[in-house]
């Protein structure tokens, strides 16, 4: 009588049984849980809260007039806030301008003294000489001009009369002396120049 196959797996040494398939590490677990990769994005469904719409419904007029009304509102403020920047800026310049004029306009009386001090030639060389003309080009620098010269056409904007002398030779009021200078800081009048006027005589 033939023996029957022996239907269970054989033993090792130890009598245990030899395992069909290697158990799964850590490792695989890992991976099998994780899935497939899903790439996320977002439909115009998805995003129909941000206009209070679904896709299936289109933007009703209501909703449109809103979005208008609020996008002439976001124009009206930015177009409020460019007119604010430049009103700023250009209060800060009028400032600066004005703090600047009352400085120079303090030190035109030392501009006078340096004037007689150099028509009585006091100034023709010297140590005073330096001081007076880095003085004068320091002033420039902030736009600082001298108003009247001899020969001027009368401007009273920028002259004061102090004298008026009747002259055959002339057909305007002309300028015939300065007596003290004027000053201008830019378009600024610091001090209109007193001066002698040459008439046209009758």
């Amino acid at each position: 009588m033939a023996n029957k196959k022996n239907s269970n797996p054989p033993e090792d040494e130890d009598g245990a049984n030899e395992p069909t398939s290697p158990e799964p590490t850590g490792s695989e677990e890992l991976v099998e849980a994780e899935g497939p990769d899903v790439e996320t994005s977002f439909t115009d469904e998805d995003l129909a809260f941000l206009t209070g719409q679904t896709a299936e419904a289109p933007p009703s007029s209501d909703n449109v007039d809103v979005a208008l009304e609020h996008l002439a509102d976001l124009k009206r403020v930015q177009a409020e806030f460019a007119n604010y920047r430049k009103r700023v800026e250009r209060d800060r310049a009028a400032s600066r301008e004005v703090v600047i004029a009352e400085v120079v306009k303090s030190l035109l009386p030392v501009l006078d003294d340096l004037a007689l001090a150099e028509a009585h030639g006091d100034l023709d060389d010297g140590p005073m000489a330096v001081i007076a003309q880095k003085l004068r080009t320091g002033l420039e620098k902030f736009g600082l001009s001298r108003v009247g010269e001899k020969g001027d056409v009368f401007d009273p904007h920028l002259h004061e009369a102090l004298v008026q002398l009747p002259t055959p030779d002339v057909t305007v009021n002309t300028v015939a002396d300065v007596i003290a200078p004027g000053y201008k800081l830019g378009a600024r009048l610091l001090r209109p120049a007193k001066v002698a006027v040459s008439v046209p005589a009758e």
